[in-house]
């Protein structure tokens, strides 16, 4: 276990659907998930501030953003962003791109720190009851959407950023009732507490029981 922090640790958590958890309540989000594992750690963490909403793109979240301003510093910024950009069609160039502008701001609103900015890859929808229903071809979504992780992934290894890869836990237990809230297609609790399980010790290991600012 960590040392107690002696200054919670302020957290913005940026994306979509995915980090507002469409479906489910507030404390079961995957955010609020790892903050509540982080304070058993002895890792105090405020409630996330969430800028996010179901169904929106890089470039959506990036307009959010800039209304939102100003947004000060964080001692930790997480993005999970880009699933509503493939499901729209949009190009990898394209997504590449905003992306990398967000993956800019989240180090800058951490103070230029990038080790305290933590990204999620996308996961896979393609898995699920709703993409069955609508006859969906699974095998592209899961090309186009490992397109995009090598993308991000690539990014975040260039500028010394955390890249936390959920996608397969997705793909192995994603299309499972229990992982789905009512609509078939958004995960449930118990699918946010396993991102939460692979993110934790990558969180932990970056807070390392301090908020420095």
């Amino acid at each position: 276990m960590a040392a107690p922090t002696s200054t919670a640790v302020d957290w913005l958590a940026l994306g979509d659907s995915y980090t507002i958890g469409e479906g489910v309540a507030g404390a079961e989000r995957w955010p609020e998930l790892l903050a509540d594992r982080l304070a058993r750690d002895g890792i105090a963490v405020t409630p996330p501030r969430v800028i996010a909403a179901t169904g929106w793109t890089t470039d959506e979240l990036s307009t959010a953003m800039d209304i939102a301003e100003p947004l000060g510093r964080w001692d930790l910024v997480s993005l999970l962003i880009g699933v509503n950009n493939q499901y729209r069609g949009r190009s990898v160039a394209d997504y590449r791109g905003e992306f990398h502008a967000l993956l800019k701001r989240a180090i800058a609103l951490a103070g230029g720190r990038s080790e305290r900015v933590l990204v999620l890859s996308i996961p896979d929808w393609g898995v699920t009851a709703f993409a069955t229903a609508q006859g969906r071809d699974a095998e592209q979504i899961a090309a186009e959407i490992d397109q995009y992780n090598g993308a991000s992934a690539t990014l975040c290894a260039r500028h010394g950023v955390a890249f936390v890869d959920i996608t397969p836990v997705s793909r192995e237990r994603g299309g499972e009732v229990a992982m789905l809230v009512d609509d078939g297609l958004h995960p449930s609790q118990a699918m946010y507490a396993l991102w939460a399980d692979a993110a934790f010790p990558v969180v932990a290991r970056m807070l390392d029981g301090t908020a420095s600012r």
